[in-house]
């Protein structure tokens, strides 16, 4: 069989109308948040809980994400430039969101919100929530894909994509990699739900599974990954490794964890 790579030079733009932009990153973002609201609602009819606290919920989410992810990547990834140009931090539209940061940002909303929610505790929501994170995040990593970044090393594999708007060379296609890696855990968590999997161990270890598995994995594919930034070249690990390894750690507490 004849392997030829795969020539990427789709625009990440779908549309623009003068100076507004409709990018498929955007879309793809939009429709993880879309899809997880109407999961979310359909697990709080299911037990019960109040379908109409789920706007707020939605609001404390997408805050917490944008927040978390945009000062996650101005301090994990370039510190130096963003502390010389505080107000270069608010221009999201400018790109720059870090996953580790969004998950963290995410988890402070969940806590805030779970605070004036005494019929919904925070491990129990969160424990749900990671179904449609999962699923957002396989969406975001595709997103990723039409902007030809966050792209994987240089390589001879027979799968590689040649980013045409990045360089000639032919890359590991991690978005790929991590958005099959990501779509695999939402059938799983949902699946686990469904089946009522998750009252069978004590409230945190779907969460645990959650951060052993997207953390897990994101520590493995950034060997393949292309350095988002140069700051910390030549370390043992890059920045990526190195926040995953808390949240991991974390995950493990939580799966393994006595009632």
């Amino acid at each position: 069989m004849i392997w030829t790579y795969v020539n990427w030079n789709i625009s990440p733009e779908i549309l623009r109308i003068g100076p507004i932009a409709l990018r498929w990153y955007g879309l793809l973002f939009a429709l993880g948040f879309f899809i997880g609201f109407y999961l979310m609602r359909g697990i709080y009819r299911r037990e019960g809980r109040p379908e109409k606290d789920l706007d707020t919920l939605l609001w404390y989410i997408l805050i917490g994400t944008v927040v978390g992810a945009r000062l996650g990547h101005c301090f994990f990834y370039e510190p130096s430039y963003y502390l010389a140009n505080p107000l270069d931090i608010v221009k999201v539209w400018e790109g720059g969101l870090a996953s580790h940061g969004g998950t963290i940002g995410v988890l402070i909303a969940l806590y805030l919100y779970t605070r004036k929610k005494a019929d919904q505790p925070f491990l129990w929501l969160a424990d749900r929530l990671a179904i449609p994170t999962a699923l957002t995040a396989t969406l975001i990593r595709l997103g990723n894909l039409f902007n030809s970044e966050i792209f994987g090393k240089i390589t001879t594999v027979p799968w590689a994509f040649i980013f045409e708007r990045v360089d000639p060379h032919p890359r590991h296609p991690t978005q790929l990699y991590e958005a099959s890696l990501y779509a695999v855990l939402f059938g799983l968590l949902l699946i686990l739900y469904r089946r009522g999997r998750y009252e069978a161990k004590p409230a945190g270890w779907p969460l645990g599974l959650f951060l052993i598995w997207v953390f897990g994995w994101r520590w493995v594919v950034e060997w393949v990954k292309e350095p988002q930034e140069a700051f910390y070249l030549g370390l043992p690990l890059n920045m990526g490794q190195i926040l995953s390894i808390p949240f991991f750690l974390i995950g493990l507490y939580l799966l393994f964890r006595r009632k």
